[in-house]
């Protein structure tokens, strides 16, 4: 018997359940933890509502509503939704409980102080009509490795590179089609060329197996080619407080850095729940654990890079070193199940 952590992408709250939810990682991850289950492994399926980032706050704002309110009544379809579906969650939680902002919080500071989060002076966005800052999500433009339109400022979905909104060839504001004015601002970059040896490393290993499906590998160590350091802080009010930087409330936690953290603080979550608060340990802590992460195919370098780069850091095994923090040396993906996009009518 295995002891199996069933990691399913978190939907994000600023609108109802969709058919990628449910077709890439709602019933595929389900079917896998009930197989598991019936095989005789102790599983822990676990997931929830991704609830901070700009998105939300535009969408609220179109509605003349707070975000809190409207992350509220999401998160309340979404559930009854999955509930209806039949999907056998141990925990469905949320990325706006207190635990979860203690558990992000006490992973950026280890991240921290083993020497992996650099601070940066870099360009922000805003919005030259009303001086808002400017997500990287809601800037568009031409993209300068594969030349494709409709490239984001966080990420191009044709070619799948990162990108900054820097970077995009004639950017646009995707709310009101005017030109981003860029000014100086000061953020925390994960030093992701520090831990770009042992990410190599650890996806070799995960090839060797065998097990990956080949577009996921093949695109995870594809990406390692162009590694560089990526701001894990945002100019917004709506997200967890950076540590550190409580004078600068308009300065919060990448919604990025924060969702994919869900994974370990929903386990934690659920500790608490049944009793023992350490029993979360034995899906992370164990190095025989099996952890399989589903999601859909633009969330790929979120959990075969982003994620296990952000666990090196906190075990500290990257170039710089340091120890692991309060969660012990954490358990990277066995896999990450990553679906293709599903396309209609072309």
């Amino acid at each position: 018997m295995s002891t199996v952590l069933s990691a399913v992408a978190w939907p994000y709250a600023n609108g109802p359940r969709h058919i990628g939810h449910v077709a890439g990682f709602g019933v595929p991850s389900d079917v896998f933890s009930r197989y598991m289950r019936m095989a005789g492994h102790d599983v822990l399926m676990v997931s929830g509502t991704d609830e901070h980032g700009t998105p939300i706050l535009v969408a609220a704002d179109s509605e003349g509503i707070s975000a809190r309110e409207l992350a509220d009544r999401n998160n309340r379809l979404i559930v009854e939704d999955l509930v209806a579906l039949g999907l056998s969650y141990d925990l469905f939680t949320r990325t706006t409980t207190r635990n979860h902002y203690q558990v992000v919080q006490d992973m950026f500071v280890t991240v921290r102080d083993n020497g992996y989060m650099v601070e940066q002076v870099t360009s922000g966005a805003i919005s030259p009509s009303t001086g808002r800052t400017l997500p990287d999500r809601y800037i568009e433009g031409t993209c300068p490795i594969c030349g494709a339109g409709g490239a984001r400022g966080d990420q191009c979905d044709t070619c799948g590179n990162q990108l900054d909104p820097t970077d995009l060839i004639d950017p646009v504001s995707r709310i009101n089609g005017e030109t981003p004015k860029f000014i100086e601002t000061s953020h925390w970059f994960l030093d992701l060329p520090a831990l770009a040896g042992e990410l190599g490393h650890w996806l070799d290993e995960r090839e060797a197996t065998g097990l990956w499906r080949p577009n996921v590998i093949r695109f995870s160590q594809n990406i390692l080619e162009d590694i560089r350091p990526r701001a894990m802080t945002r100019d917004i009010d709506w997200g967890i407080p950076v540590p550190g930087w409580e004078d600068q409330p308009n300065k919060r936690l990448y919604v990025w850095f924060d969702a994919v953290i869900g994974y370990l603080s929903a386990s934690i979550e659920w500790a608490r729940r049944s009793g023992d608060p350490e029993a979360w340990r034995t899906w992370w802590n164990d190095p025989e654990t099996l952890a399989y992460y589903f999601m859909g195919k633009d969330n790929i370098v979120f959990h075969s890079q982003i994620w296990p780069a952000e666990m090196l850091a906190q075990n500290g095994k990257g170039d710089k070193g340091g120890a692991p923090g309060k969660f012990g040396e954490l358990k990277l993906p066995t896999e990450v199940v990553s679906s293709e996009f599903l396309t209609m009518e072309g």
